[in-house]
């Protein structure tokens, strides 16, 4: 049987509770115990935990494939933001302003991403390979 990589679950908890991103903790355990780990790893342990995502899945605001190159696209981040936000999720005081200014600019434009009558527009099949993986 291989060895555990995760040397003390509470750290990493507690790591979660900070809002750490997987590439931190991967740094981090690289640093600190010389192992090097995977960001599925860390996905997989939050899972396991029930440890709540940081990143919102909402297949109702973002419906389709995104291509790798366009997953961190302006509009694709501010959708990500609005769902974050729809959850009661926190935002910081930063990402308030750009999705308040975003949305501002999409009001004001008379505008949506993709759409006429939310932030986007519902398409008949939804394509996203990445669903959320919580609600399987």
């Amino acid at each position: 049987m291989a060895a555990r990589k995760i040397q003390n679950e509470q750290e990493v908890i507690r790591w979660f509770e900070e809002g750490r991103t997987y590439q931190w903790m991967i740094d981090e355990y690289r640093r600190k115990y010389g192992i090097d780990t995977v960001p599925s790893m860390w996905g997989n342990f939050r899972r396991r935990r029930g440890l709540e995502r940081r990143i919102v899945r909402n297949d109702d605001l973002i419906p389709w494939e995104v291509k790798e190159e366009h997953r961190w696209k302006y509009p694709v981040t501010m959708l990500r933001l609005e769902a974050r936000r729809r959850e009661g999720r926190e935002l910081s005081e930063a990402e308030r302003g750009r999705l308040e200014s975003w949305r501002g600019m999409l009001e004001g434009a008379n505008a949506v991403v993709h759409g006429d009558t939310d932030l986007i527009h519902q398409p008949r099949e939804k394509t996203t390979k990445r669903r959320n993986a919580d609600n399987r």
